[in-house]
């Protein structure tokens, strides 16, 4: 049987480019179900134009050993690299991005251009996913996010950055963090008093850029529910969009996704 030949970057949890005989639906499960290698949790990956080459990649080697077994199963995996990987890779060859549950339920996102208008001034807080990991504090919009963080020179930057925005009211939360010091974290891994602490630091110095809320973003402590725009990938001079579906189209269009985020 002939098996079509494809190219995912694999963006959560682990980057790599990775070809593979898969579907995307079919590789999300074998990476989150099928595979000897343990990980229970969420999967972002995208789908890359399987024209697109580097030299940086030796993509050719791992097209020609697309082999399916033996027993006529498609060849599941072939790992090109897993350093760097962004940094090299076009934003133009890019084409589709898939979120997945632990369970293996894929949601397939589109890229649009990126319209979103924002009030100046609002912190907002950014989840670096790939090269970098730290949940962060900014009053920048997303994209001037991603053009700060790609600057050439910025010592806590990279050339090109996988990231999302995370839907958090700061002046909400710091009214009913008044009311209630014992309320529930709204990430599990960060302390309200810690994040108080940021947004009014953020508040008193509005010439500041970014304030790091966390070190490490565990993403699989996110809902997916909790995405305010959608996805971006950023480079100094491009950007790439893909739009997050309301929770009313996640719940109507893609329930079992939805039931599982």
């Amino acid at each position: 049987m002939a098996y079509e030949k494809h190219l995912y970057l694999i963006l959560y949890p682990n980057p790599a480019l990775v070809a593979s005989q898969l579907t995307p639906e079919a590789f999300a499960r074998h990476y989150l179900i099928g595979s000897i290698r343990h990980y229970s949790g969420k999967l972002i990956f995208a789908q890359v134009d399987p024209a697109f080459r580097h030299p940086y990649f030796d993509i050719d080697t791992a097209m020609k050993a697309l082999v399916p077994h033996p027993d006529g199963t498609p060849k599941r995996t072939k790992f090109i690299s897993t350093y760097r990987v962004l940094e090299h890779m076009d934003l133009d060859a890019i084409k589709r991005l898939y979120l997945s549950t632990a369970e293996a339920h894929v949601l397939e996102l589109e890229p649009q251009a990126y319209d979103k208008v924002h009030q100046e001034g609002y912190l907002r807080t950014f989840a670096e996913i790939a090269p970098l990991s730290m949940l962060i504090m900014s009053p920048m919009d997303m994209r001037e996010f991603g053009r700060y963080i790609t600057q050439p020179g910025n010592p806590k930057g990279c050339p090109k950055l996988f990231y999302t925005q995370i839907e958090l009211d700061v002046d909400e939360f710091l009214e009913t963090f008044e009311k209630n010091p014992f309320m529930p974290a709204p990430f599990p891994f960060l302390h309200p008093s810690k994040l108080r602490d940021a947004i009014l630091e953020m508040k008193q110095r509005p010439d500041k850029k970014t304030k790091g809320l966390s070190l490490s973003c565990p993403l699989d402590q996110i809902s997916f529910k909790a995405i305010r725009h959608g996805f971006m990938f950023a480079a100094q001079d491009q950007a790439k969009f893909f739009p997050m579906p309301s929770l009313h189209d996640l719940e109507t269009k893609h329930y079992q996704f939805w039931r599982y985020i």
